[in-house]
């Protein structure tokens, strides 16, 4: 197992690596929407949505993946009336390719946030 560390996403609060390498799959942790400075990103649920995949993206890129890599998303929103928009986002960042993806409503996210997305995918080529 490699832990996974990039400036370019925020650094974790928390008990945890930003993403796992492991057996060819990266496995990032939730993103939330805050900038690789650590500033919340609290506007309209479309610029949420950027940040956060903002996020995701650097840190695959770190990894040695990608988006056009990602096997599975899990998106964990505050609001589903917001799905839509949230979609609208997403299928701009992922374009024609349509990882395995779960939608989870929660209450509140940390920091009154209201998305939080976490992937896994794999690796563009296997590592020693």
């Amino acid at each position: 197992m490699r832990p996974v560390t990039t400036p370019a996403a925020p650094t974790p609060a928390g008990h945890y690596a930003q993403a796992i390498e492991h057996a060819g799959l990266v496995y990032v942790a939730g993103q939330l929407p805050i900038g690789p400075d650590g500033t919340k990103v609290t506007g309209p649920i479309e610029e949420q949505t950027r940040a956060a995949l903002d996020n995701l993206r650097a840190i695959l890129e770190a990894a040695g993946s990608g988006l056009e890599r990602v096997l599975r998303v899990t998106v964990y929103i505050a609001d589903i009336g917001l799905w839509s928009r949230v979609n609208a986002v997403y299928s701009e960042y992922f374009g024609a390719h349509r990882p395995a993806r779960t939608v989870i409503p929660t209450p509140p996210l940390h920091y009154g946030l209201l998305i939080e997305i976490d992937a896994i995918a794999a690796l563009r080529e296997q590592r020693p």
